[in-house]
C-alpha cells in the first residue's frame, strides 16, 4: 500500500477517530503513525539509517526523511557525516547539527504495512494505559462500579468504562463467584505502573471498602458528622466498625444502624452476609477494649502501656464468648484497638493475684527477714520490689497501719543493705565470669543483666555490639523487662567502633606497624588499670 493511497485528510480523519474511540489525546495517535512509518522506511532504505517520518498537523501531508549528524569524528557512516562533507553540500553547517535528505513517499508492502499496523496498536495502547494511569492514580480509596469481563482461576478483570482493573482472588471474599457480565462493586486500594503498564487493582476484602460502604449508607458519615475511628475484618464472617459522633445529639451506632436496621442490612446484603458489630469508639484504651469485646461482658481491665498489652478478665461463663469461635472476636478485638489482649477468667485471675502476692512475701521474708505478716502487708499495700521498700519515703512506710517511723527506717535500711550485697556478689560474679569494665559502665544495664550476659559469653563491648534486638531480648528472658530499648544499648555497645574509625589517621598505612603496636599496648595497659577498679555502687 503507497502512503498516498490514503489521501492526506483521511489520514487525519483516521487518527480523529482512533483518539476519539480510545480517548486518548490527537497528537498521541499522530505520534504512533509516524513512528510507525518510519519503522516501515528503515525497512525500506536500511535499518541501520535513521529515517524519520512527519505527518503535516493541518494538511495531513506525510514526508520522509534522513538525517545524518555533523561531527568531526565518525563512529557511523550510516548516520553521520564528517564536517567538511557536511559543509560542502550546505556551507556554515557545525557540528551537532543535522543534514536532512528528502526521501521519496515509500511504497508499502503487505509485510511492512502490517508491522507498521502492529506498531501503531502498540502505542495506541500504551497511551490509554497512561491515560488510565492519569485518571486513577488519584482515585485511590474511591468504590467503582463495573462489569465482569474476565474471571481466570478467581482473579477478576472487571471493566470499569474506559479502564480495567484487576480483582485477585485473595481479595474477593470467600465463597464468592462472579460470571462474565456481572456487576460488581469494590474499593481501589492501589494504582501503580508495572512491566506490562499501569495496573488498577481493587478489592472487595480490605477493611476500607466496608468504610466507604457505610459512607455511602449513612449521610452522617458522608457529612463527617460521624466518623469511622477503626475497622476490623474477618472477610465473609464478621467484622468490627468503630464509630464515633461529633455531634453530641447524635447516637453514632443508631445512626449506622438506621431505622430497624436498614443501614446495616444494606452493608451486610453488600458483603455476602458478613456480620458487622458496631462500636462506640473511645480515647480511654480500657473502655476502647471493653466495647469492643462486646457481645462479652469484662469485670476487669489491666493496662501495660509499655508492652501495648492489656489484660481483660471476665467471668467463667463469658470466656468462649469473650473469645469467639477459633478466637474470632478476640483478634477482631485486637485488631480494631491496636491492643494485645489477653483474656482470663475470674478464677484464674484470683489465682494468678494469690501466686504474685505469695512470691512477692516470700521475697521480702528472705531478704529483709521479716515475718509474714509484715510481708503481706508491704504487697497489700503495692510494694512490689526491694527498691520501692529500700528508696521510698519514710513518711509513706510509716503510713502503713502497725508501722512507725522506726520501723520504716529499720525496713529501709535492711532493703538498702540486701541490695548493696547483692551488687557486691553480682559484681563478684562478673569479674569472675572476665566481663570487662567497659560493659559493666554501659548505660541501661543492671548489675544482673551483667552477669546474665557474661553468662552467654558476652563479655567485651564487642560481643555486645554483634547481637541483633531480638537476640539480646531472648538472651536475657524475664530481665528482659529491665532494658527499656534494647536497639539503643546495642547501638551504644556499637559507638566505639565509629570512634576508632575517625581515630585512624589517613597516612596510618605508611607509618607502618610500629603505632599500631604501641597503641596496642596502651590499650592493654589501659584495661588492665581499669580491672583493677570496681565500679561505682548502684541501684
Amino acid at each position: 500500500m503507497d502512503t498516498s493511497a490514503l489521501s492526506r485528510t483521511e489520514l487525519l480523519q483516521v487518527a480523529d477517530a482512533v483518539a476519539r474511540e480510545k480517548s486518548i489525546e490527537r497528537e498521541e495517535v499522530l505520534e504512533a503513525m509516524e513512528q510507525a512509518i518510519s519503522k516501515a522506511g528503515r525497512a525500506k532504505y536500511g535499518a541501520e539509517h535513521d529515517i524519520r517520518a512527519e505527518i503535516d498537523r493541518k494538511t495531513g501531508e506525510v514526508r520522509l526523511k534522513r538525517y545524518r549528524e555533523v561531527t568531526d569524528e565518525i563512529e557511523n557512516e550510516t548516520t553521520q557525516i564528517t564536517v567538511a562533507n557536511a559543509q560542502a553540500s550546505q556551507p556554515g553547517i557545525e557540528a551537532g547539527q543535522y543534514i536532512i535528505d528528502e526521501l521519496p513517499p515509500i511504497d508499502l508492502g503487505r509485510i511492512a504495512a502490517q508491522t507498521a499496523k502492529q506498531v501503531i496498536v502498540q502505542k495506541v495502547r500504551e497511551a490509554e494505559r497512561q491515560r488510565q494511569f492519569r485518571e486513577y492514580k488519584d482515585r485511590v480509596g474511591e468504590v467503582v462500579n463495573g462489569i465482569v469481563k474476565r474471571n481466570e482461576f478467581g482473579n477478576v478483570t472487571i471493566e470499569l468504562g474506559r479502564a480495567e482493573a484487576m480483582m485477585r482472588r485473595d481479595e474477593s471474599l470467600p465463597r464468592e463467584s462472579f460470571r462474565t457480565g456481572d456487576r460488581v462493586r469494590a474499593y481501589i486500594y492501589d494504582v501503580r505502573e508495572e512491566q506490562r503498564g499501569p495496573q488498577i487493582f481493587v478489592s472487595r476484602s480490605h477493611p476500607q471498602f466496608m468504610a466507604k460502604l457505610f459512607a455511602q449508607e449513612v449521610p452522617e458519615i458522608y457529612d463527617s458528622i460521624i466518623e469511622i475511628k477503626s475497622v476490623a475484618r474477618d472477610p465473609g464472617s464478621r467484622a468490627k466498625i468503630a464509630v464515633i459522633s461529633h455531634d453530641s445529639s447524635i447516637d453514632p451506632v443508631g445512626a449506622c444502624v438506621g431505622m430497624r436496621g436498614s443501614r446495616v442490612q444494606a452493608v451486610v446484603s453488600e458483603l455476602q452476609g458478613e456480620k458487622i458489630d458496631i462500636i462506640p469508639w473511645s480515647g480511654d484504651p480500657a473502655t476502647f477494649v471493653v466495647n469492643a469485646l462486646a457481645p462479652a461482658e469484662v469485670t476487669k481491665v489491666v493496662l501495660d502501656e509499655e508492652q501495648g498489652r492489656i489484660e481483660v478478665v471476665v467471668p467463667d461463663e463469658q470466656l468462649s464468648l469473650a473469645i469467639g469461635r477459633r478466637g474470632q472476636n478476640v483478634r477482631l478485638a485486637s485488631m480494631l484497638t491496636g491492643w494485645d489482649i489477653d483474656i482470663m477468667t475470674e478464677e484464674e485471675e484470683s489465682r494468678r493475684r494469690q501466686e504474685e502476692m505469695r512470691q512477692r512475701s516470700q521475697m521480702f521474708i528472705e531478704a529483709l527477714d521479716v515475718d509474714d505478716v509484715i510481708a503481706h502487708l508491704l504487697v497489700a499495700e503495692g510494694f512490689g520490689s526491694l527498691e520501692q521498700v529500700a528508696f521510698v519515703p519514710v513518711a509513706e512506710l510509716a503510713g502503713i497501719e502497725g508501722f512507725d517511723d522506726e520501723v520504716a527506717e529499720e525496713l529501709r535500711a535492711r532493703a538498702r543493705n540486701f541490695l548493696a550485697e547483692l551488687d557486691r556478689q553480682n559484681e563478684e560474679r562478673r569479674q569472675a565470669l572476665g566481663v570487662t569494665d567497659e560493659l559493666a559502665k554501659l548505660p541501661g544495664l543492671t548489675p544482673q543483666i551483667v552477669v546474665k550476659l557474661g553468662e552467654s559469653e558476652i563479655k567485651t563491648l564487642d560481643d555486645l555490639g554483634d547481637l541483633a534486638s531480638d537476640e539480646l531480648v531472648e538472651m536475657l528472658g524475664d530481665l528482659a523487662p529491665s532494658i527499656a530499648d534494647p536497639d539503643a544499648v546495642i547501638m551504644a555497645a556499637r559507638a566505639h567502633w565509629f570512634d576508632d574509625e575517625e581515630a585512624v589517621a589517613p597516612d596510618s598505612e605508611a607509618a607502618g606497624g610500629e603505632a599500631t603496636q604501641n597503641d596496642a599496648s596502651q590499650g592493654d595497659a589501659g584495661q588492665g588499670k581499669g580491672a583493677g577498679e570496681g565500679p561505682a555502687a548502684g541501684i
